[in-house]
């Protein structure tokens, strides 16, 4: 289980010719893949070894500029908010060489479920999400705490 400490996930991948569409930039498609890869490294390392875990809903991607083939992205999680049976893990993107802002953002939703798919209690640890995040996490739990409330 993540502590406090380590509780940011680090991603890489560079961006390759089969990633990119059109523009030789990175495809909408890869770019969910990529972040639904590093949310659930991030969720499972929130949730520790027992995790069972099962994307609920993508509450938010957000892109804010192209990202060439041939860089090497790096994407950073973090579990910002955590209920009876789901974690929510923000995510985003390190800024590109050169940029003094992140590249992406993003929000996404799993939960912890049984054998029958059924949601099931994290367990019996303790919050480890502060209840005071520090500037990117605090501006993106509050963004999805607000988007949890809109009924999928």
């Amino acid at each position: 289980m993540a502590t406090p400490d380590d509780a940011e996930t680090l991603t890489h991948r560079l961006i390759l010719p089969r990633d990119a569409n059109h523009h030789w930039t990175l495809h909408a498609g890869v770019l969910l893949s990529l972040a639904l890869e590093a949310a659930y490294a991030t969720a499972y390392r929130a949730a520790g070894w027992h995790a069972n875990l099962v994307l609920k809903r993508v509450l938010v991607i957000r892109c804010f500029e192209p990202v060439p083939i041939g860089r090497v992205v790096e994407l950073r999680g973090r579990e910002v908010h955590r209920a009876r049976a789901q974690v929510v893990v923000a995510l985003l993107g390190s800024p590109l060489v050169g940029r003094p802002t992140p590249w992406m953002d993003g929000l996404m939703q799993f939960v912890q479920v049984d054998e029958a798919g059924r949601p099931e209690p994290l367990g019996d640890e303790p919050d480890i999400v502060p209840r005071a995040l520090d500037a990117p996490w605090s501006a993106l739990r509050d963004r999805g705490l607000r988007l949890l409330t809109v009924r999928s």
